[in-house]
This record gives C-alpha cells, structure tokens and sequence, in this order.
C-alpha cells in the first residue's frame, strides 16, 4: 500500500476550491473520525492498529454455526455486528473515496480511508459463502446490553444469524450488494483483482434481493428493536442497482432504475431523511450526477424525476422549500430525531456537500421553490452544520470526541469507558462494569477520539451522562458521512475573520409559493392479488397569503381510493372535506390514497379565499 500511496501521491494534481471562511481544523478533524473505526473494530487486530487500548476479540464468532465471521465493526456502544448498519457505513465510506480521493490524498489519509473500507470488505466476503444467503448479524442485542464490559472479555452469546430464499432480506442484501460495489470503484485504482471479487459479491447479492424479495426484519426478529427496517426494500433495490451501474457502467442497471423509478419509489418518495434505513435521497442525488453530467443518455427523463426529488430534500435542508423544510434548532442544527441526530445531520451535510460539486462542475444553480441557491452557498451552509458539530454552537462544544478543548467525556461505549485490557489485565465481568464504570462519574480512561455522539436535543441542550444513550452514543453510520465532508472542507482555504466559538444561529426566510403546495410521501406498501400497492399521503399547504374557503383539486393518473376528501360529480376531481370550512394561510391538511403504480399527479383545479 505504502508504494501505491506514493506513485499516487506523484501524480497528484490538487484542485483549487472556493474559500468557505473555515475556522476549524477540518484535517485534525478528519484524522480523528478515522481513528473511531479503528476503535470500532471486531477481530484480530493488525500490527499497524493505532487505537493502543483496544486488544483482539470476537476470534470465534460464527465457529458455532460453520461458519468464519471474524472480523468486520461493533456497531456502536456494544458489541453487536449488525450487518444493515455496517454496509451503510461502508458504502459512505467508499462514496467519500470516489467524491474526494484527491482531497483526502492531500490530507494523507488515503490509507486509513481504504484500510477502514477493506475492513469491512472483507468481512461481508466471510458472510457471503453462499450464493444465496448472507450472514447479517453476530451477536444478539438483548443479551449484549445485558452487559457492561469490554469487547476483549466479551461472554455473551454470539449467536449468528443469515438471511436466505426462504427468510428474506432484500434491503440488507441490497445494501451489501451498493456497499461492494461501491468499494469496487474506490479500491479500484489500489487492487483490480479485488474490486473485481466485491463486484461478483455485489452482482450475485443484487440478484438474490431483487429475486427473493422480502423485509429483513420480517425474517430475523432479533433485528426489530435495533435496526428496523421501517422504509422496506424497495430503496435499496434501486440504491444497489445505482451502484452498481456506477460501478460498471453496465446498461442493465440504469435501465432497472429508470424502469423501476415509479414502482419501486424511487421518484415517487420526497423525503425528509436520510440514513442507513432510508436511502432515496442519497439514491436520488447520485442518479442526478449522471444527469448534470450530461451522461444520461435515453434515461433523461427518470433521471429528472430524480433529480426534482433530490432537489426537494436539498431544498428541505436548506430552509427554502416552501415551509417543507427540516426542523432546525435555535442554534441552527438540521433536526430530524431525538435519538442520535447527528447521524442524520452528518449524512445529509455530505449529500449537500457533493450535490455542491456537481453543480459547480458545470455551473448550475439549486433551483428551490424559495429563489436559487449558488454552489457555495450550498457548500457555506454544510459548513455550518459541520462547525456546529466542531464547537460554533450555544454550548461551545464540540461533538467529536478528542476534538478541540471541550467534547463529551463519559460517552456511551463499553471499551471507553473501562480501563484498557493493557492497563488492568484482570476480567471486567458482565454486571461487574455497571457497577463500576457504568454509573462512574469519572471521565472515560480512553479517549474515543474522532467518535460523533448523538447530539443535544431539539433546543441545543446536552448532558454528558453515560446513561443518556441517545445523545452520548457513536454509531458507524454517524461517522462515516463525515470523512468525505471533513475531505472536501480540508481543503477549502482558511480565513481567521472568525473564531470557532464565535456563533451567530442562521436566519430562516418565509417561504413564498403557489396557492397550495403538495408534498406526497409512500407511507406503507403490501402485495393484492400479485400487484404491489402504495399508501400515498398526501400534505398540502395553503401558501398564497390568504384563508382559502374552497378548493377543487384534480387527479392525474388516479385508480384508486381517496380517503379524506370529498368526491364530486367528476372521478378525477374532489374537495374539502366537511370538517375543513377554511383553511388558514400557512395550514397544511392532508388526504389518503391507495394504488399500485405511479403515484398520481394533483394540482389545484380552482379556489376561492375569503
């Protein structure tokens, strides 16, 4: 690896990017993040491992079952493997490689970069032996949290447990198979021979979730309380199969998102959202790539019904899409949960942070129902949420482990919290590290350097207890967003007009628009007689200024029930219901229908305002 980096290092052209008014160390900040999956790792540990308290563990996992799952990341806190939450994290990872390689070259991280993304390669190779079936989990979360102690003393069960023909799990498939082939493209350049292995995985595991089609979750109860699959299969179908083609360029997967686009919900979902469970938004800005690229070929059309829905979740972040905004602090942090935020503030800081670059690449603009929004402006506001996460906000502190001078110091982790097997080389046992270190008011004695916690609360506040799990708990799928967006801002030239903890929240603008706007989601969909239906709900809001008294809505491509409207003479045409006798400027009401296929197209016929 050592000569690679070297003849690439060579080679190396560094590109000039526009001054963002930095003020924090984004490097540092880099470095870091990347030391937290060094932390996270399950296995034998190789000599060049630089987290020093960590010591080998889980060396039997699988053995009991046949199988050889050695290796790959601890989720978070605890000592699960769950495979749903670490494809996602690989596939970022390998995203941030293909975005920013020469970036992240420039930072001399390449290295660890790949070294995080082959770790968790090479396990997902152990857990695909078979062509059809995939372990994806090891250990069980029931008993694990049962259990305070460290990775290296570890005795809970470690219960495996795989998906098959017969207990399904397309959506956990499916983002192995976008994980694999994604780290194929990364790793590409580094070792041909073996992006071509995880591009064979990735084609053979693609096929095995779109042809035995089901919830993983449906199948493996165990995974219900920790990692549901809420949104279904149907996103990581067309994210696979994104990733796939962005891998290989091969027609046939282009076409699969292009067909697929409407029954599977790729551009019938504007969502709010995105994760490890819900992938459209990332899928649908990485199909706008090919789109702004001008490599769209005879896929034009799709590929603009996905970009009009990436646009509405970059709208949505950026506080301009006609009040169908994301929540936002006072202090100015995206807010979409109360339990671990930030994981969701990390991932659609990098959408917006590459959706930036791709405009730039060709000089276009972020159209949004509230004015145009330039490429660095889209760039300074995902600064902002990385600084926020750095220390510029109403507390000064800094979510990131070990980074700056004030960072939460009884983080919710095991092996943080529990002196090193190297420093107190007897048995921490199972209840022994409640007792001892659990409700410890003393900081951890080993630093989890570059870990992003959950983050505060709705109003910016945070307690750093090791018991408040939802704000002090790291995750993978948290952390792995923030390599290619703290690589891209490394390199941005740096001013000193500011200090880092000098704050000043965003202004939010009053959204402007037509008379009533239209934000339709899929909220659940089921088989009928072998066609796969939808429940659409529908949300509109009165944005002309004014009470609006009636209204005739007309549907387009209608086939199915309507809940929550009144119907009229005309099938295609319905309005208010009797409960709503005005609508006042700035509500929102919503209606109910159910269908298979394309989702219907709605608009305002006529209205009338008092």
């Amino acid at each position: 690896m050592a000569r690679l980096l070297s003849a690439t290092l060579a080679f190396l052209i560094f590109v000039t990017l526009r001054p963002t008014n930095a003020d924090f160390d984004y490097k540092d900040a880099l470095d870091k993040t990347l030391l937290f999956f060094e932390a996270q790792r399950s296995g034998k540990l190789p000599g060049d491992q630089r987290v020093k308290w960590r010591g080998d563990s889980g060396l039997t996992d699988g053995y009991a079952q046949g199988a050889d799952l050695v290796g790959g990341y601890y989720d978070s806190g605890d000592h699960v493997k769950f495979g749903f939450p670490m494809a996602f994290t690989i596939t970022m990872l390998s995203w941030s490689v293909i975005e920013f390689e020469k970036e992240i070259i420039a930072a001399n991280e390449l290295k660890y970069v790949l070294d995080a993304i082959r770790w968790g390669t090479d396990y997902f190779i152990k857990a695909h032996k078979e062509t059809n079936a995939l372990w994806v989990q090891v250990g069980d979360g029931d008993s694990d949290h049962l259990c305070w102690e460290r990775a290296e003393d570890m005795n809970t069960p470690r219960t495996a447990f795989k998906i098959t023909t017969i207990n399904r799990g397309s959506d956990v498939a499916g983002e192995t198979a976008a994980a694999m082939a994604a780290a194929s493209k990364a790793l590409r350049p580094y070792d041909s021979f073996y992006a071509d292995i995880l591009l064979l995985h990735a084609k053979e595991l693609f096929t095995f979730a779109d042809s035995f089609r089901g919830k993983y979750d449906d199948s493996l109860q165990c995974v219900k309380k920790f990692y549901p699959s809420v949104t279904g299969y149907n996103d990581e179908l067309l994210w696979a199969a994104a990733w796939l083609f962005e891998a290989t360029n091969d027609q046939f997967y282009i076409n699969y998102v292009s067909q697929n686009a409407g029954c599977l919900g790729g551009t019938g979902w504007a969502v709010t959202e995105f994760s490890w469970d819900n992938k459209y938004a990332g899928l649908q800005v990485l199909l706008s790539k090919k789109l702004i690229e001008g490599g769209s070929g005879n896929y034009g059309d799709a590929l603009k019904q996905y970009q009009a829905k990436a646009e509405f979740f970059l709208c949505a972040c950026l506080q301009k899409n006609s009040g169908h905004n994301i929540k936002m602090t006072p202090g100015g942090l995206l807010y979409v949960d109360d339990w671990a935020n930030l994981q969701y503030v990390s991932s659609a800081t990098f959408l917006l942070t590459v959706y930036s670059d791709y405009l730039d690449s060709t000089k276009s603009v972020l159209n949004c129902p509230d004015g145009q929004v330039q490429p660095a402006d889209i760039l300074t506001f995902a600064k902002s949420q990385v600084d926020y996460i750095l220390g510029k906000n109403p507390k000064s502190l800094s979510y990131l482990v070990g980074f700056g001078s004030s960072y939460p110091t009884h983080v919710h982790h095991r092996g943080a919290s529990i002196p090193s097997i190297f420093t107190l080389n007897t048995t921490v046992g199972c209840t022994d590290g409640f007792e001892k270190y659990y409700d410890s008011k003393d900081n951890d004695p080993n630093v989890l350097y570059g870990a992003l916690v959950g983050g505060p609360d709705s109003n910016d506040a945070f307690t750093d207890e090791r018991s408040n799990y939802q704000q002090t708990e790291p995750t993978l799928i948290g952390n792995a967003p923030l390599v290619g967006i703290f690589a891209r801002l490394s390199a941005c030239p740096t001013s000193s007009n500011q200090s880092p903890s000098s704050y000043s929240p965003p202004t939010v603008e009053k959204p402007v628009g037509d008379p009533i706007q239209f934000v339709h989601m899929i909220s659940n969909s089921w088989m009928a007689n072998g066609v796969q239906q939808f429940r659409h709900v529908v949300t509109g809001k009165n944005v002309c200024g004014q009470a609006i008294k009636y209204v005739s809505l007309h549907f387009d491509g209608l086939d199915g029930p309507v809940y929550g409207l009144n119907p009229t003479g005309d099938k295609n045409k319905y309005e208010f219901p009797s409960w709503i006798t005005v609508l006042p400027s700035d509500s929102q009401f919503s209606f109910v229908y159910i269908q298979g296929g394309e989702a219907a197209k709605v608009k305002v016929d006529k209205y009338t305002t008092n």
